[in-house]
């Protein structure tokens, strides 16, 4: 179709508004594209930011957990008395009330000098674990009583109680139903383990 000079004047501002609209769509839509682009980078990096900050928080809380397990178990060896310098006197103290309430008949003992013991793989270069060996002789009505005395001698805390050896022996008395009479003996080596940090303030 062919439009004539004068059609083309007529249709001239038509198509020069067409135009103009063409060209601020096209930028409308360039620029819709670009605010798009844009809100998905801002997305993803709150995302990113968001998974970060997820991952922070889940480390803070295993760290946390992490102390306080080993605060709970620093607090219960403070209690038990196993941390720091050997208690020999609350060890004699304990022996003593043991041998009272259980009624021993006869309980000797005696505690070898203080010994390093070898160092445990992963543990702190000021640590140490120390070890004195009790030496037990004691009377026995049954063998019910060493047990007794064994869980009496680690409930009373102030180490950590390692039993070494045990031995029993008859000792070849004979009950003469006048009085009690031990028919056996136990002879035992306990090592009494206590944990010093070098690094500890005092």
């Amino acid at each position: 179709m062919n439009f004539s000079a004068a059609e083309l004047r007529k249709l001239g501002p038509a198509l020069a508004v067409l135009l103009a609209l063409l060209a601020a769509g096209g930028g409308l839509i360039f620029w819709a594209q670009q605010e798009q682009r844009a809100a998905e980078q801002q997305l993803a990096a709150a995302r990113s930011a968001r998974a970060e900050a997820r991952e922070k928080l889940l480390r803070i809380a295993e760290e946390e957990k992490e102390v306080n397990d080993k605060l709970a178990v620093y607090r219960r060896l403070k209690e038990l008395h196993i941390l720091g310098e050997e208690q020999r006197l609350e060890w004699a103290d304990a022996m003593t009330r043991i041998r009272t309430s259980r009624e021993l008949l006869d309980l000797r003992y005696i505690v070898e000098r203080q010994r390093v013991l070898l160092t445990a793989p992963g543990k702190p270069a000021n640590v140490d674990f120390n070890a004195s060996t009790m030496k037990v002789d004691i009377a026995l009505l049954h063998e019910g009583d060493l047990l007794a005395f064994l869980h009496d001698l680690r409930e009373s805390g102030n180490a950590f109680y390692a039993v070494k050896r045990c031995q029993i022996t008859r000792t070849g008395t004979a009950a003469t139903g006048i009085s009690i009479v031990p028919r056996l003996r136990a002879e035992c080596d306990i090592d009494l383990i206590t944990i010093l940090d070098r690094a500890a303030k005092v």
